[in-house]
């Protein structure tokens, strides 16, 4: 007999968008469920959505004071805070407060994001350990087949102590980020494929709810391994730009040798690695404060052993 993964019944889900406050698909599926929820309604639990950085989405901005995405800490959420903390440190701990551990009701968090680079439809996890969240992927990219926005399973996984992502304030959760999409810009097409995917997902939970049994599968992870900055001149100016071999091609195999930058006086710099990794969130214009050109990663395969809920 085939061994499972057992989990509770999910009661409650949270779909969160403007946890960035520019990046439009997200904030504005949040903001039409905030009118009318009754889309994201399943026959087995209730669903609600929030605009996890209100302030930021009326400024058309990421963030206001510090990204909000790296604002879930322990340390943070723990602190008693002060009236000068930054906004997005108080907003960290009021969605805490509401949708954190500390409300057990609350089973499952998705986090809609838009991104800049050509990533598709990217399901972000950060831990290795949330095997419902891994299914849910699975069935995302079995029932939401789209040539030109396929899926793809990303995970960074960190320990809970050093988690500062929204996500992992509750016990199952997915990161949404969908691209290419400006900043600031609203796309049907990307919304579009935004609303079809949280939608599936809502069916696959209402279906786990019911009793179905999900079977064993493996699957192709794209785990984290580095991030890579841009060359800089001495005074820290960035020297050399992502090389047309390069742009736009997330998730295609990195080779030693290939070109990864080139130079305004036209020098190619390339790949130095010594095995194939494949690069995403190319060229992420949110990154360039963050000092990464894009972030590297190793495509492994996974067993997953079946699922079903807990009686």
């Amino acid at each position: 007999m085939s061994s499972f993964v057992q989990y509770a019944p999910i009661s409650r889900v949270v779909v969160f968008g403007g946890t960035h406050g520019n990046e439009m698909s997200g904030v504005t599926l949040a903001k039409h469920w905030l009118k009318d929820s009754s889309e994201i309604q399943r026959q087995t639990f209730t669903a609600e959505s929030c605009i996890a950085n209100p302030q930021a989405v009326k400024n058309c901005v990421r963030f206001l004071d510090q990204d909000l995405n790296r604002c879930f800490s322990k340390e943070i959420l723990s602190s008693p805070g002060s009236e000068g903390d930054p906004y997005e440190v108080k907003r960290a701990r009021e969605i805490n407060e509401q949708y954190g551990p500390g409300v057990s009701s609350y089973g499952f968090a998705f986090d809609l994001h838009n991104t800049t680079s050509n990533m598709g439809a990217t399901l972000l996890r950060c831990s290795k350990d949330d095997l419902f969240s891994l299914h849910l992927a699975n069935y995302l990219q079995s029932n939401t087949g789209n040539q030109s926005m396929p899926c793809y399973n990303f995970l960074i996984d960190i320990p809970v102590e050093d988690n500062a992502y929204l996500q992992h304030i509750t016990k199952h959760a997915l990161c949404l980020e969908l691209g290419p999409q400006p900043q600031g810009v609203i796309r049907l097409d990307m919304l579009s494929r935004m609303r079809e995917l949280v939608n599936q997902a809502l069916d696959f939970i209402d279906l786990f709810n019911q009793g179905k049994e999900f079977p064993s599968f493996e699957t192709d992870i794209y785990k984290f391994v580095s991030r890579v900055d841009f060359p800089r001149d001495s005074t820290g100016e960035i020297s050399a730009i992502i090389h047309a071999e390069l742009q736009d091609k997330d998730y295609v195999p990195l080779k030693p040798g290939d070109p990864i930058f080139k130079t305004l006086n036209g020098k190619d710099l390339y790949y130095e690695g010594e095995r194939i990794l494949y690069p995403t969130f190319i060229n992420e214009a949110a990154y360039y404060e963050k000092k990464v050109a894009f972030i590297l990663t190793e495509k492994v395969k996974w067993k997953v052993p079946a699922l079903k809920v807990q009686q």
